[in-house]
This record gives C-alpha cells, structure tokens and sequence, in this order.
C-alpha cells in the first residue's frame, strides 16, 4: 500500500515537472520569434484603410500595417503578414499559424476568454450602410428586413441587439457582403464605420445613391490579437504603441489614413492609446 502511493506521488510530481515545462514553454514565444528572426502578422488584407493592398507595389499597406511594423522593428524582426478570413482571425491565432493579430479585431469580453490584446490603438463603431431609394432613414425600420454583413464579426451580435428582428445574411468578406448590397440582396449592409466610408469612395460617382445612418449600433475599440498567456509579447506590443503616442506618431499615422489629408477625412482622434478599453 504504501508503495503503490509512494509511486502515485512520483507520478504526480514527475507529471507537474512536464506540465510546467509546457507552460514555460508556451510562454516564450518572444524568444521564438527571436530566434527565427520573423514576427507574422495576421491581417484581413482587404479592409482599406486598416490594411490592404497598394495597387502599385502590390505590398500590403495602412494603418495597421505600420503599427504591426512599428511592433516588429521594436522587437528587431522583420514583419510578415499573412491574410486571414474574419471568422478564422482567433483560430489562427490559437492554432499558431500566426504570431498576432492586426485585422480589425474588437475588443470584448467574449474573446477574452480565448486570447489576449494589446492597448486599444483605434476607437470606431457599427454602422449601417443603405440605398436612398430604400427610403430608410433610421436605424430602427430595419425590423424584419435582410440586413448583410460579415460572418464571424461583431458586426451581426452587434445589429441584433439593436434590431432584434433584423434578418442578417453572412457572407465570408466584407467584399462579398458589400457587393451583396449592390446587388439587392439585402436593403442594408453592417460594417464598421471607417470601412464603410472607404467602400462607398470605391463606388465613385455612384456613391450618391447610397447613405450611411447617423447612429451608432455601438462602439468597438481595436487591438492587436495576442495568444492567450504570452505576456512578454504583450509587454512589447503595449511598449511599441505608448512610444508611437507619446512621440506624436501615432496622431501622424492616424491623420495619413484617417484625418483630413486622407480619403476618408475623418476628423480629429478623440482618443489616445493608454488603455485597454472593452466592449460590451
């Protein structure tokens, strides 16, 4: 008897040496990306002007780009960036087939039960973009019509406390869910709002048969994606993006993509990265 729980013991501590091995192991993924020299990026690729394609140097561009540059050249790595669906953007990330995540990603209680983030670096919101001849003014009317959108967003969640009877269509891009719009496949399309004003530029003189309703379905703060528990990362990340703040780079980087020398000319930022705001 008192072998049998002399070897028990034994097993049990030889399993907890294993157990935290892993763990350390699983917490040096800095080093990791170190040690190969390349931190890779997961982006959508296709969200103007967060990141996407320069048609004239075919490189992945904008303002999320930078920052995920800013993060690399910090680390004293070079940055690579990989294009991920909206609804794959998390299990990429778990499943190791990216370092971190900058593709638009909200920040909310839900997801932080499955990864990390880094300080809020943009602060925007849903809203819902619709076809003047529609005749939709509010918010509110689209009770019971097909609204479109993205599928793995926060985009649909965020329409259906809003308008609970609201009949959302997921599509796999928000290209795809944009040119369902156009095509009358819904009378309403959900996206947030720096990406709708740049798809509604796309369409050019066309762009006058289309509104964008005033209010708001919530408000998202973004943030890097970071695997759950890698805090050295997450060290470094949070470092790169107060440097860029308080340097007044990143107030420059905001106005390139965003401020009134942009396409979208939003104006002033009305927000500062120092903190790690939640939504919802």
């Amino acid at each position: 008897m008192r072998k049998r729980t002399f070897n028990t013991l034994i097993a049990s501590a030889f399993a907890a040496i294993l157990s935290l091995g892993a763990v350390t192991a699983h917490a040096d993924q800095l080093a990791d990306i170190k040690k190969k020299g390349v931190l890779v990026f997961g982006i959508l690729g296709i969200d103007e002007p967060n990141s996407f394609v320069d048609p004239k140097t075919r490189q992945y561009i904008g303002y999320e780009i930078d920052l995920a540059n800013a993060i690399a050249q910090k680390i004293g790595v070079k940055a690579e960036f990989k294009q991920v669906a909206v609804a794959a953007r998390i299990p990429e990330l778990q499943q190791g087939h990216v370092d971190l995540l900058a593709a638009s990603l909200t920040h909310n209680k839900e997801r932080e039960a499955l990864i990390d983030f880094g300080l809020t670096h943009f602060v925007t919101g849903s809203k819902v973009l619709v076809t003047k001849k529609s005749g939709i003014t509010s918010v509110q009317q689209l009770g019971g019509k097909k609204v479109v959108t993205v599928k793995g967003g926060t985009q649909e969640p965020n329409l259906k406390r809003a308008v609970p009877t609201a009949e959302v269509v997921t599509f796999e891009s928000t290209q795809q869910a944009f040119l369902a719009l156009q095509q009358g496949k819904g009378v309403a399309y959900v996206n947030d709002e720096s990406s709708l004003y740049s798809d509604v530029l796309k369409l050019g003189p066309k762009a006058k048969d289309y509104v964008v309703l005033p209010e708001n379905l919530n408000v998202e703060p973004l943030a890097i994606g970071i695997k759950k528990g890698e805090t050295a990362l997450k060290a470094v990340v949070d470092q790169t993006l107060r440097e860029l703040e308080s340097s007044g780079a990143a107030d420059k980087l905001y106005e390139k993509w965003y401020g009134q020398g942009s396409k979208l000319k939003f104006g002033k930022r009305t927000w500062k990265i120092e903190s790690d705001k939640v939504d919802g």
